[in-house]
């Protein structure tokens, strides 16, 4: 097996398929990690995928060391982590935290403010320690799918393996060797995020500030500045950013004479390019992460997906190289991964259109923002944004089936998450005399069961990407084993037949 790129899909991929029991490498196109700053947090769904495989509390302190950074610019004892829509900052004493979406997953609250570049240092301790090696300075340069494997060209040699995994990017080399399309939408802007040193930094407004040439945002740690400006998208994305280039950019969108005397750290450039590729999977090519779908950074919405996309391939592709389950498994990535990407494409578009310059998208920008004053207007945004309600479609009437798995405290003080350290399927069984767990005795090994004193539901059965499978508020198996066959694998033996 061999995964693309060392970013956090990338290692969070190569990790799952290493819990699955597959012997995988990682090839990465950078000599050393990469020191642009991108994302500042993760949804809910992030957080718990890194609790249910007990990295929470390591998450958990990058949080704290996160606030202190932050110093006045944060709020003191507030870790409430809210996000914003087209740099409306969502005010979270408007949230209504009691919701039932949001009140499910709380357990990972202290874990959302985590920039990515400590969660990929973060991810980096966790394939290690799995034993993954991770080979820098190797750049994919060919590839051959043969039918029962793939002949990969490197700048480093051919390295053939049994399934590969682009999970290096917008500019993806194995997406584009591959052959695989990637239509979507043009840029319209140019954005720049950086931390750089300021002489005269009160002269910038805190938070967001919108001018007819595009917007910026000061904060909301010192120096850090955003810029968005439509000038119809940058010519050369990847060129480094000069101190000059941000500066002028910063502005023309203000109208401030400000200056900045220097970088801290490597700027980034951005725009709201908006492609999702034709297929997620090409025989034994697939894609995640901004390989297969790329928008504009607002929300933070690109590294979760990509992690989402990681967790849900892992566990299947280690099935299928493992041989319990069939290829045809694989399709399944696709079909659930899709409709998200695109709902996350067309959430930043939306943003992009309440962002624009002219009069029109001004008024809109007003209306949004009246909503987004409301108490319901703020507890639905903060509900997209965070992940809460994410749901695919899947048979079965409970109404968790699909859904990540919320919070589920045991009798013993544990939740359910704290089992899920070494991957695989989970299920919880309140049942008098452990039926449940009787059922699913054939797929001991990859099925681990949890007892638990009565309580409602009374057994859920969770994929290794943290979504239920089946649910019951009662005793009643009924549909447990047909979703155990469909997800674990038809076993040849059942033991009590």
């Amino acid at each position: 097996m061999t995964v693309v790129g060392a970013g956090p899909v990338g290692l969070v991929l190569a990790a799952e398929l290493a819990l699955a029991g597959a012997t995988v490498q990682v090839l990465e196109r950078l000599t050393e990690p990469a020191a642009a700053m991108k994302a500042m947090g993760i949804n809910v769904p992030t957080a718990e995928a890194l609790d249910r495989r007990g990295l929470l509390p390591a998450a958990e302190q990058v949080q704290r060391e996160t606030l202190e950074r932050m110093g006045s610019f944060g709020r003191p004892g507030d870790s409430r982590f809210t996000g914003h829509f087209a740099g409306m900052v969502l005010d979270a004493d408007l949230v209504d935290w009691a919701d039932p979406d949001l009140a499910a997953h709380d357990a990972v609250a202290g874990a959302r403010m985590v920039p990515q570049r400590e969660l990929e240092a973060l991810l980096a301790d966790h394939v290690a320690r799995l034993g993954v090696p991770v080979h820098r300075g190797v750049e994919v340069t060919a590839l051959d799918d043969t039918g029962d494997g793939v002949l990969v060209g490197t700048t480093a040699g051919a390295v053939r393996t049994g399934w590969l995994v682009g999970c290096d990017g917008g500019h993806s080399a194995v997406r584009r060797l591959a052959g695989i399309e990637f239509p979507g939408t043009d840029p319209e802007f140019t954005g720049y995020l950086a931390v750089a040193d300021i002489a005269d930094p009160e002269k910038l407004a805190d938070g967001w500030t919108w001018t007819p040439q595009g917007a910026y945002r000061y904060g909301p740690q010192p120096g850090r500045v955003v810029t968005v400006e439509f000038d119809g998208g940058p010519a050369d994305r990847s060129a480094p950013v000069t101190l000059a280039e941000l500066q002028a950019s910063l502005r023309r969108i203000s109208g401030i004479d400000v200056t900045l005397t220097a970088l801290r750290g490597t700027a980034t450039r951005w725009s709201d390019n908006a492609r999702q590729a034709a297929t997620y999977r090409s025989g034994r090519v697939l894609l995640a992460g901004d390989a297969a779908h790329v928008h504009s950074p607002f929300g933070g919405q690109g590294l979760n997906l990509g992690v989402g996309d990681a967790m849900n391939l892992g566990w299947k592709l280690g099935a299928v190289v493992a041989g319990w389950a069939p290829e045809g498994l694989l399709d399944t990535y696709d079909a659930e991964r899709r409709p998200l990407g695109a709902w996350v494409l067309d959430w930043t578009r939306a943003q992009v259109g309440v962002l624009r310059g002219d009069a029109k998208s001004a008024a809109l920008r007003q209306v949004v923002a009246d909503l987004l004053s409301t108490r319901d207007g703020t507890t639905y945004a903060v509900k997209q944004l965070s992940g809460v309600t994410q749901r695919i479609d899947l048979p079965g009437g409970h109404p968790l089936v699909g859904r990540h798995v919320p919070d589920l405290w045991l009798a013993d003080g544990s939740r359910l998450a704290d089992h899920g350290h070494a991957g695989g399927f989970l299920l919880l069984d309140r049942t008098p005399d452990r039926a449940f767990t009787r059922l699913a005795a054939p797929w001991t090994g990859r099925v681990t069961s949890v007892p638990d004193d009565f309580a409602t539901p009374a057994g859920v059965l969770v994929r290794p990407d943290g979504v239920v499978a089946w649910a019951s508020d009662s005793s009643d198996a009924d549909g447990l084993e047909a979703a155990l066959q469909h997800w674990a694998g038809v076993v040849a033996v059942r033991i009590g037949r």
